[in-house]
């Protein structure tokens, strides 16, 4: 080591990230420590330690860096301590600056645990070292890319699994978590039923189920937050979809619901936006639109004095929220509460059936069950082609690749249209799957409402009645609006038979009650006749 050593002052700088280059590094503590005990055995003149955790692969990223070189170049020191030259460094900008003080002489020189580097040593081997903890970071970077790739490729998240799953860390896949898989699944139900909001259904896994995270060595164990909610509702992994990068991937793990129910866990958080709080709690905010703006109906309750009776007497009434600066609304016309019943209670109407009618169609359903199997099994072949087609379009844009006979920009584009696409038929293809298991319990279901709906309506009381009814609201179809006061609905398709074939059987079932004139026989025939169409 050079005599004129003593002569310089120093600023003692160590630093560790927590990436994975560095994770075979020193601790802080550690370099600090030796640093130190190098500097009291060389008589080093140590001004200042940093200490700083931070990645050094960008520019611009570590102000205490920052702040030495700034210090150096103001003359307060002009020699840097630290353990290896990539603590300094990991980037060609903050090299290149190094090197430059080196060159000119404001840095003097920059000490390591084994070497010393001085204005007037070849730059070449500065650089060359400083060059190779570059190179190692882009290496790495490509390495971590290449390895995140392959395992989705292969179907696997390259992350901590969400809430409900875990990660097996010795088979390197994604398991249901047993603790917690039925619990999440009970969450996602609520959300479906559209008469819960993230924050109701937080509340209850929280405190009435004791719902807890997943406890990892520094953090977890604790309830679920309010925006781990809406992260776990907008999650494409738990309908068994990988969202990396812009990309979709197949997932191998078992997803937790289908494709379709994630749609409508969408649909109705985009309805209901961010929940404020309230007052007054009513039956059908956060479920009706504005079909002029879009926006959501809210509703309030005003409270007036009757001067005759001397007597308060409570309106509730609803009305477009006009949040929105995009269009100029003009539905002011508030619509109160008995009015929407109303409206409701005549759409609920068109889609109730007597009870005759509800075990006819129980009766029929297990003789179209065998139908219905049919006709799923030709669409799933059907999927499962255009699966195949895709996957067969796919390799053969590989090909032309390997035959160069389209660049990168048009194979990449490509390519990630085309795995899109087959991610997309797979999902139909697993949705289709689904179908069979469901379609008789949906179209029982169907039914029962039918017969049932309109009663429970009428006869819902209290808090729970309140939920009762939004529920009966969504359940009859898509997307509630409201324009001119009028309240419109688009049915859900599996009303569409009860929609189009009932009511003129209904009126010929109610006809054959009232008829005096036709024997027992003539109508068990006629009610058979009936029957027998409302079964087709």
């Amino acid at each position: 080591m050079k005599q004129e050593q003593n002569k310089i002052k120093y600023f003692l700088y160590a630093r560790k990230s927590s990436e994975s280059e560095d994770r075979q590094v020193q601790s802080i503590d550690d370099q600090v420590n030796r640093l130190k005990k190098f500097a009291s055995d060389f008589n080093l003149d140590i001004k200042k330690t940093y200490t700083e955790a931070k990645s050094a692969k960008k520019p611009n990223n570590r102000p205490l860096f920052d702040e030495v070189i700034q210090r150096i170049e103001n003359g307060e020191a002009d020699g840097i301590l630290c353990w290896q030259i990539n603590r300094l460094s990991r980037n060609p900008i903050d090299s290149g600056k190094l090197s430059w003080l080196l060159q000119k002489g404001v840095l003097k020189s920059i000490q390591t645990i084994d070497r010393q580097y001085l204005p007037d040593d070849n730059v070449l081997l500065f650089n060359v070292e400083s060059g190779m903890a570059n190179q190692f970071i882009i290496d790495l970077r490509k390495n971590t890319k290449r390895g995140v790739e392959g395992k989705l490729q292969r179907g696997w998240l390259p992350s901590r699994a969400p809430l409900g799953y875990l990660n097996d860390k010795s088979e390197k896949v994604i398991t249901q978590d047993a603790e917690r898989f039925s619990i999440v699944r009970k969450m996602w139900d609520l959300m479906l039923t559209g008469s819960y909001t993230p924050p109701k259904i937080l509340e209850i896994a929280n405190n009435e189920w004791g719902l807890k995270t997943v406890k990892y060595k520094r953090e977890g164990g604790k309830e679920l937050s309010l925006s781990g909610i809406y992260r776990m509702f907008t999650n494409l992994f738990y309908a068994g979809i990988l969202e990396w990068d812009g990309k979709q991937y197949e997932g191998k793990h078992e997803p937790m619901i289908t494709l379709e129910e994630f749609d409508r866990a969408q649909m109705i958080l985009g309805r209901e936006g961010k929940q404020r709080p309230k007052k007054h709690e009513f039956a059908f905010t956060g479920a009706i639109r504005c079909k002029e703006c879009g926006c959501l109906y809210t509703a309030e309750t005003k409270r007036k004095l009757i001067k005759k009776t001397g007597t308060i007497k409570e309106f509730t009434y609803y009305h477009c929220t006009r949040k929105t600066r995009r269009v100029i609304c003009t539905q002011r016309k508030v619509i109160p509460i008995e009015v929407l019943e109303l409206q409701i209670e005549k759409e609920i109407e068109k889609y109730t059936i007597l009870p005759e009618f509800l075990q006819w169609a129980l009766d029929g359903l297990s003789k179209k069950n065998d139908t219905e199997i049919e006709d799923r099994t030709k669409i799933y072949e059907m999927r499962h082609r255009a699966v195949a087609q895709a996957q067969n379009e796919l390799d053969e844009l590989t090909k032309m690749r390997y035959r160069q006979l389209i660049d990168d920009e048009t194979f990449i584009g490509e390519k990630n249209t085309l795995q899109n696409k087959i991610t997309q038929l797979k999902g139909n293809l697993r949705e289709t799957e689904a179908r069979a298991e469901r379609w008789l319990e949906l179209t029982e279901k169907t039914f029962s409402f039918a017969a049932y709906a309109r009663k429970a309506f009428l006869m819902a009381k209290g808090k729970e009645g309140l939920e009762l009814k939004k529920e009966i609201l969504l359940a009859l179809g898509k997307a509630p609006i409201i324009q001119g006061g009028k309240l419109f609905i688009e049915p859900n398709e599996w009303f569409q038979p009860i929609n189009n074939g009932y009511p003129a059987l209904e009126q010929e079932y109610k006809r054959l009650e009232l008829e005096k004139t036709l024997t027992a026989q003539a109508k068990m025939d006629a009610f058979a006749s009936i029957r027998a169409r409302w079964g087709a």
